[in-house]
């Protein structure tokens, strides 16, 4: 016992010197929303072994197709550190060895992401990794990432490798497998298109550069390098097809091809001897007015333009392109952005000579669906959903992964920019037309959560996403049946509830709404919604908050300052709160709302009419989350860039609580012990950047996730906690969807609480230099009244406040301590 207590004590002090906490195991899951939820660009089947597949995302990481249709993800391990995993922008499977895999990661090639780009190496089919660092950087979620793939394996030669670049770095190869990269000097074009140039982020006005690379198989031979190698340039009005016919040392402009659009696929249909070309006047995934299909026949040399319709019929540019390796001159292509009245297939089965699709006009405005549309996996996408934000679209749009599995011809996949479609019917296309357009992308999570909450009544979880809305999820294992209606945006950015009345909830929008406001109601846990008449059209984005009675609504707006509004009245402005404050309502006061800029708090006490300034943060520049005690007033915590705050005086004073330097999402939830302290959690640095649960107001920690999951980019996540299920923590990701863990093992023994340094407290308009010292979670140390019922309260447990009539006496080893009139605690002596 005691050799335990002294390791209790080791580590508290290395959590103290900010050398990292100490661990708890978690069981993590994947909250299931259950159709992807984003764009997929890029599915690929291996031409060796059947049933091998992976799908790539642009900002979720990379998927292997399991035999059931469900996809299990592969990059789950990464964090802080290597958050740019997720953003795949190519991706190859070994045909000589299936169980090689190789993934290009990288999110940004503009400053949104300061880090080089690498090309992650599996040998074990996506099990683990190994990077290879690259020169440059990779954009997995920038313009043109559906195009591809850029990273392909010589089919008789597996060592050798190339994958082209953007940004004007050229043509890449390996010949050890992907360990180390030489560029090829001899392309004559590394890509001149760019979006726009006018942009000053540098997200579009960067260079598209590769578009693709392909390899004829049939022009080698086995255990010898590949001699004629196809590459597709993002140029557009000069030459964009090269050829190399000597194992890429010289390239040539392939003869007679048409530059007039960007090359976007180069999809080799090996019996045929024939190179399918889809090509697009814009990089994509969002735009594309028009576009070509064209067929080169490597043999003559001849180029065929097969392009399935003209005239006003292309409106759109194309994208995928799939071949059927067991019925040679079978192919498909995919309309790129067909955005009304629906996305559009094209399916030939004579090389491009004649084409069916799969819907078509019988007369305007009645259309002939040849297809049945399955949406078991994910009701929310199907027929009767929103129809305000998404029209009438049912096959969907970004189109620009589509594929035919190798070793049969039933079984077809395509992605969208919401998920992934397909069947196992695909043969009926040439005879009844009436094939099965399924959801199939279960298992793929690849959401962008903006905010979460879990009321203590009602639903569990309530979301907002980014793209598809956001739900109330009655069930984490479920999908929902339908995304938020009446008001309807494809993004929501934040919700809150009312802490006395948790069925209330607001939901704010981000500037796509068809009526133009941008806050919405709901009186019954987020099932109904209404319109808050009050919001003035055209202000979106930002954060709110939901005052306790549910009556008032205070907003932080994107690029309006910070606005108040009670009973739906017209907002007003909020002079007295910076435009970037953090805010958040009080629980239990209805006329208490909070907020933090740079390092100063503020209180208003007025219904958010009006703030004044209270507490300091210490040195903080960046507060970055206000969360409240849901029993007591004025128990408040805050995140920042320079630690993590609590004060229990409604920001008069604050503790600033040691061992964590740097603090994102935070969240309070149901206590360990009835009666404790709500359990905290947060995103945080302690020792090294992780995910953290407290279970006594922040003394001590525990670290709850682990190496297989890392969550990707701490400071891009939410968090919420459930306040009826001890331990629980729900994480929203940028990319991966929703997590949610319990605890599966016991917590690692606590130590007595230290002392740690309040910050410089102020007064309305001023500032104190004098630090205080008080013990952590306690800024008074002033007894409570003497006790008026028998039983004994539990460390860290409620001993009095105002209308409080449980335990006032404590557990040995502990004293009554005032922390504000409404809460008393008892904290270990």
């Amino acid at each position: 016992m005691a050799g335990l207590t002294r390791l209790a004590l080791v580590l508290a002090a290395l959590v103290q010197l900010g050398l990292g906490a100490s661990s708890q195991a978690y069981t993590w899951k994947n909250v299931k929303i259950g159709g992807g939820g984003g764009f997929v660009p890029g599915i690929v089947f291996n031409p060796s072994q059947k049933g091998l597949a992976f799908a790539r995302t642009d900002i979720g990481g990379a998927y292997k197709l399991n035999s059931d249709d469900t996809w299990s993800p592969l990059l789950d391990f990464a964090d802080n550190a290597r958050w740019n995993y997720w953003g795949v922008d190519a991706l190859a499977t070994d045909p000589v060895d299936p169980k090689r895999l190789y993934l290009a990661t990288g999110m940004y090639t503009n400053s949104w992401d300061p880090n080089n780009g690498q090309i992650l190496i599996s040998t074990d089919q996506g099990s683990t990794f190994t990077p290879s660092a690259l020169p440059f950087k990779v954009g997995g979620n920038m313009p043109g990432r559906g195009m591809g793939e850029r990273l392909v394996i010589d089919p008789n030669s597996n060592n050798i490798l190339f994958f082209g670049a953007r940004s004007g770095h050229g043509l890449w190869k390996s010949t050890n497998y992907g360990s180390s990269w030489t560029q090829v000097t001899s392309l004559p074009s590394t890509g001149t298109y760019i979006p726009d140039s006018s942009d000053s982020s540098g997200y579009n006005s960067d260079k598209v550069g590769i578009s693709w690379v392909t390899f004829d198989s049939t022009s080698g031979s086995s255990g010898k390098a590949t001699p004629r190698i196809f590459v597709g340039v993002a140029n557009k009005g000069s030459s964009n097809i090269f050829v190399s016919n000597d194992a890429g040392s010289t390239w040539s402009a392939v003869a007679g091809q048409n530059s007039t659009f960007i090359p976007h696929k180069g999809v080799l249909s090996p019996t045929e001897k024939s190179l399918y070309v889809s090509t697009s006047d814009g990089a994509g995934p969002y735009d594309g007015t028009s576009g070509a299909l064209y067929k080169y026949n490597i043999t003559s040399g001849a180029w065929a333009d097969i392009t399935p319709v003209s005239g006003s019929d292309l409106y759109f540019g194309f994208g995928g392109v799939a071949v059927d390796l067991q019925r040679p001159g079978t192919i498909m292509v995919a309309a790129l952005n067909s955005w009304w009245p629906d996305g559009q297939i094209f399916r030939s089965t004579d090389g491009g000579k004649t084409w069916t699709s799969l819907w078509s006009w019988q007369s305007y405005p009645t259309m002939n669906r040849y297809y049945k549309y399955d949406d078991t996996l994910a009701p929310w996408l199907g027929p009767n959903r929103n129809e305000d934000v998404l029209g009438t679209l049912q096959i969907g749009w970004m189109m620009e992964a589509l594929v035919i599995n190798p070793f049969d011809s039933n079984h077809w996949l395509y992605g969208t920019g919401a998920t992934i479609y397909g069947g196992r019917d695909l043969l009926k296309w040439d005879s009844t037309r009436n094939v099965t357009l399924k959801s199939l992308a279960d298992g793929i999570e690849e959401t962008s959560v903006q905010s979460l909450i879990s009321p203590p009544t009602g639903p569990s979880l309530i979301s907002a996403l980014g793209d598809i809305q956001g739900f109330v999820h009655s069930s984490l294992t479920t999908a929902p049946a339908n995304s938020f209606t009446n008001p309807t945006w494809s993004t929501a950015v934040d919700v809150d509830f009312a802490g006395n009345k948790p069925t209330n909830i607001v939901r704010l929008g981000n500037g796509d709404s068809s009526s133009g406001k941008q806050v919405a109601l709901s009186t019954d846990s987020g099932n109904t919604w209404s319109q808050d008449y009050g919001a003035s059209d055209n202000v979106s984005g930002g954060k709110i908050a939901l005052s306790a009675d549910g009556d008032t609504v205070l907003w932080r707006t994107s690029s309006n300052g910070v606005l108040v509004s009670q009973y739906t009245n017209p907002f007003s402005s909020v002079s007295s709160l910076p435009s970037d404050a953090a805010i958040a309502s009080d629980k239990k006061s209805n006329s208490i709302f909070y907020g933090a800029s740079g390092s100063k708090f503020y209180l208003s006490t007025d219904g958010g009419k009006t703030f004044s300034s209270k507490g300091s943060l210490g040195s903080s520049t960046a507060p970055v989350k206000i969360v409240v005690n849901p029993g007591v007033t004025g128990d408040v915590w805050v995140s920042t860039d320079k630690g993590l705050f609590h004060s229990t005086d409604s920001g008069s004073t604050f503790t600033a609580v040691s061992g964590v330097t740097q603090a994102w999402a935070i969240a309070l939830g149901a206590p360990a012990k009835s009666g404790g302290y709500p359990a905290l959690f947060a995103a945080a640095t302690i020792g090294n950047v992780g995910y953290f649960r407290s279970d006594d107001a922040g003394v001590n920690w525990v670290q709850i996730n682990d190496a297989a999951h890392g969550f990707g980019s701490a400071s891009a996540n939410c968090l919420t906690a459930d306040p009826r299920i001890y331990g629980r923590v729900y994480i929203g990701t940028n990319g991966r969807g929703i997590f949610y863990g319990d605890a599966s093992g016991a917590a690692p023994p606590t130590t007595a609480v230290p002392s740690s340094t309040s910050a410089p407290s102020s007064s309305a308009g001023s500032s104190s230099s004098a630090a205080q010292s008080s013990t952590q979670g306690s800024s008074s140390t002033t007894s409570a009244p003497p006790p008026t019922n028998t039983a004994v309260q539990s460390v860290w447990g409620q001993c009095g406040g105002t209308g409080w009539t449980g335990p006032t006496a404590c557990v040995s080893g502990s004293t009554c301590s005032v922390l504000n009139p409404y809460y008393s605690q008892c904290i270990p002596s």
